[in-house]
């Protein structure tokens, strides 16, 4: 069973590790006592296969508003503000859906919260566990803001100032007892923008320690086509044709025949390293097999250095797969080559695939998509 080690108070993530041993807590252990016993170390069970939600709720003390519900693309384990996420979810359960309703609005009445509120959940096995709560602004403010046409941010100044919600005039809809500000037919994905190719040599792998200095924002009627607008909007332009590159750990091996059949179907030549390409072949997807940086040549990198690669995923686990792979990743930024290194965000990219050759790419306003809200409010969208 997997740990998350960290240390008693950080920002960010900082210094994090998710532990698969008990070799890397000793090493982990042993560094931290380096520093001294004024600084200890924390070890948590960590939920493996688990998608996180994030919540941003308003609340005056006695009444709760939903603000948004984000269902992160990464699984957890990679840091927040490093996941994509959607808004509205797309695959939780109108039940855990309500439980997380649930769940914020008890939170926000306990803690009596005026203000602003975030809530950070994992659900694993239809299991919905508390990660954290924050009772102020989160990081995620801004992408409900646009998403819903509420400003957030100024509802809360107000409702610190001593205002109502019940005097706010939003546009909400009941679910039970719980009331959340209604989301128009459109579907908001918030995507990080990493620094990567600022830095040459740096790893891509994602983790509990927060890379990403921005983020960036894609709207559509369909999922796909928002993420894949999204990834445009963080520099990330995802290929129509070509080749992809794929490697995967050994945990990942067993759902990696369904992402190669949805790459398959849309036309991209598969090639994959030896156990990744019988993985492939064992669900019945053809892959080419090529060698990995230290078995020999012509290898992975000299195919992505020659242009012959159009998208590299790579979800490596482990120190082995750490230094075999990083080469590869360092590759793909330093040829500007898209490279994955979560399997959810893989699949996330092949609906945002089809949805490129299906529907193309449509631009619209942020005004625009809001202005119908606004006016059946009757005010403002902060309330007036």
């Amino acid at each position: 069973m997997p740990v998350l080690v960290r240390p008693s108070y950080v920002l960010g993530g900082r210094a994090m590790v998710i532990a698969y041993d008990v070799n890397t807590v000793q090493e982990y252990v042993a560094q931290a006592a380096l520093m001294g016993p004024a600084r200890p170390v924390l070890i948590d069970q960590f939920l493996e296969e688990a998608t996180e939600v994030d919540v941003d709720a308003l609340a005056d003390g006695t009444e709760v508003v939903i603000g948004g519900i984000m269902e992160h693309i990464e699984e957890a384990g990679v840091h927040s503000g490093d996941s994509s996420c959607v808004l509205p979810p797309v695959s939780l359960s109108p039940a855990i859906l309500d439980t997380i309703r649930d769940y914020t609005k008890r939170l926000a009445l306990a803690l009596k919260v005026v203000g602003l509120m975030n809530v950070q959940y994992a659900i694993q096995r239809d299991t919905v566990y508390v990660l954290e709560v924050n009772p102020r602004a989160s990081r995620t403010v801004p992408f409900v803001s646009k998403a819903t046409g509420i400003a957030l941010a100024k509802v809360a100044a107000r409702l610190m100032g001593g205002r109502k919600l019940a005097e706010m005039n939003l546009p909400l809809v009941k679910h039970g007892d719980v009331a959340e500000i209604a989301v128009h037919e459109f579907y908001c994905v918030k995507s990080p923008v990493f620094p990567f190719n600022k830095f040459r040599g740096v790893d891509t792998i994602l983790g509990p320690e927060m890379r990403s200095t921005g983020e960036v924002m894609g709207i559509s009627t369909s999922y796909g086509q928002a993420f894949a607008k999204a990834q445009l909007a963080a520099g990330q332009r995802l290929p129509r044709k070509g080749t992809v590159f794929l490697s995967v750990n050994d945990r990942d091996k067993k759902q990696v025949g369904a992402l190669g059949k949805e790459l398959a179907g849309l036309g991209f030549r598969l090639l994959a390293t030896r156990g990744t390409a019988a993985a492939l072949r064992a669900a019945s997807v053809e892959a080419e097999p090529v060698f990995k940086v230290n078995e020999g040549r012509p290898n992975i990198v000299d195919q992505v250095k020659t242009g012959k690669i159009d998208l590299v995923i790579n979800t490596p686990l482990g120190r082995e797969s750490f230094y075999d792979e990083k080469s590869i990743r360092r590759a793909a930024i330093r040829y500007n080559i898209p490279c994955i290194t979560t399997l959810a965000a893989a699949h996330a990219a092949a609906r945002g695939i089809r949805a490129l050759l299906d529907q193309g790419t449509e631009v619209a306003a942020l005004q625009d998509l809001h202005r119908g809200q606004v006016a059946a409010s009757g005010g403002s969208a902060a309330g007036d």
